[in-house]
């Protein structure tokens, strides 16, 4: 009886830290996702001479990016502005992450 109370303990001390790396992966993911869109329409300005672009120019087989990887049913912004912080919103259903370049 005390060996299950001890792994009960245990499993209840562990649960939350699992959950706490599992939100900092997610996060550093969505960070990387949007450092890669955010290089991505720094090439499409300097090649196109403009300072906006939608996403559909960024993300394709034939474009800068060719997937991207949603693992946290995140949101991206559909444009972009040269200048701009990435807002991405609805990270794992509540936090929102900014990206400044």
């Amino acid at each position: 009886m005390i060996v299950v109370v001890i792994i009960g303990l245990l499993a209840a001390m562990a649960v939350p830290a699992f959950q706490k790396i599992k939100r900092a992966s997610q996060d550093k993911a969505v960070i990387n996702n949007a450092r890669q869109l955010s290089s991505a329409a720094d090439q499409y300005y300097t090649e196109n001479g403009v300072s906006s672009v939608s996403i559909g120019n960024l993300v394709g087989s034939s474009n800068y990016v060719k997937t991207l990887n949603v693992l946290a049913n995140e949101s991206y912004p559909t444009g972009f502005s040269q200048g701009e912080a990435l807002t991405i919103g609805g990270v794992g259903g509540a936090r929102t992450i900014t990206y400044t370049p």
